[in-house]
């Protein structure tokens, strides 16, 4: 059995075109139904605010392994110098049930986060296709940092403005990258919303606070999912979920937009949609499409599948008896 930590992870290092086309595999055995996965169950005690996660699943296809994250997320933890969140996979034979690989960082976490985004990116350009893109960013954790490389990655030169913003601040003297120039630290959320085409919202807010209209034709992808004010839809009816039964749950902005504005499942697209029935095509041109991904374990697995079949070929990790 394979055992990967961060450490290899980073010496394999991030493709993000193939970390991106991992998940769309999943997108497509999804689709398919080539897959099983539970809802996922959230474990808390004493602090609410804090819990525990199980996520299990099964993907055919290409992939065809079984496995569970467990992952751990504490907010107050970056108080204290420690990292939110801690995950550990475990990948096993879909066959025989027999474990093959642990991957114990929540860094696989953070890159299957932000490929699941650039799938979103990857498609809406394909039916939008625009250059001078104005990117902005909120919230500059793991998240948000790892966002940045992989839009900057995937998008390079198209990108035109690329805003920040953290409530902690951020120092752009210690941001490396080739689009540096590019880079904008803006003093609100407001500054950095104002004539974006791709939103990406990677905070640990609790509570909705965004509540001016996107940009006409925008991408807002609503990766930390309790940011916007159910008024979002008033500025579009393009909203698109990963899955709707998890997302429709745990006071998040999709489940705020069922309660007070009634939004139901058919009144949405699922990420399957996106990627199958390229459903991006069907709105007018100038409506904002909203994605709202709660995370889905399938993605975790293909991720995981990735990076351990590139340990493999590059003999990176630790195998266990």
């Amino acid at each position: 059995m394979l055992y990967l930590n961060k450490t290899d992870l980073l010496k394999i290092g991030m493709n993000w075109n193939e970390t991106i086309d991992a998940i769309e595999d999943a997108v497509r055995c999804l689709h398919d139904g080539d897959f099983a996965q539970p809802i996922k169950p959230y474990l808390r005690y004493r602090e609410p605010v804090n819990r525990i996660i199980a996520m299990p699943a099964f993907v055919g296809g290409k992939i065809n392994l079984a496995g569970i994250k467990w992952i751990a997320s504490f907010p107050g933890n970056i108080d204290n110098g420690i990292p939110r969140a801690h995950a550990v996979v475990v990948l096993n034979k879909a066959e025989t049930g027999e474990p093959v690989c642990i991957i114990s960082t929540a860094l696989l976490s953070i890159i299957r986060t932000s490929s699941v985004s650039g799938l979103m990116i990857r498609h809406f350009l394909k039916t939008r296709p625009m250059d001078n893109i104005n990117l902005a960013i909120i919230g500059w954790g793991p998240i948000g940092q790892h966002h940045f490389k992989m839009a900057t990655a995937i998008l390079g030169d198209k990108l035109n403005k690329i805003s920040l913003f953290d409530l902690r601040g951020i120092d752009k003297e210690k941001i490396d990258s080739p689009y540096k120039d590019k880079i904008v630290i803006t003093d609100s959320w407001q500054d950095a919303y104002k004539d974006t085409d791709i939103f990406i919202t990677c905070t640990v807010s609790k509570a909705p606070y965004i509540d001016l209209p996107p940009k006409p034709a925008s991408l807002q992808l609503n990766c930390s999912l309790r940011d916007y004010n159910v008024s979002i839809l008033d500025h579009t009816k393009a909203i698109i979920v990963d899955d709707w039964e998890e997302c429709c749950r745990e006071k998040t902005d999709l489940e705020m937009m069922h309660l007070n504005r009634g939004l139901q499942e058919e009144d949405t697209k699922s990420i399957g949609d996106v990627v199958v029935n390229n459903c991006m095509a069907d709105y007018p041109a100038d409506e904002v499409v909203m994605f709202n991904p709660m995370g889905m374990a399938i993605f975790d697995i293909a991720t995981s599948k990735y990076y351990m079949d590139k340990a493999k070929e590059l003999g990176i990790g630790q195998e266990l008896e």
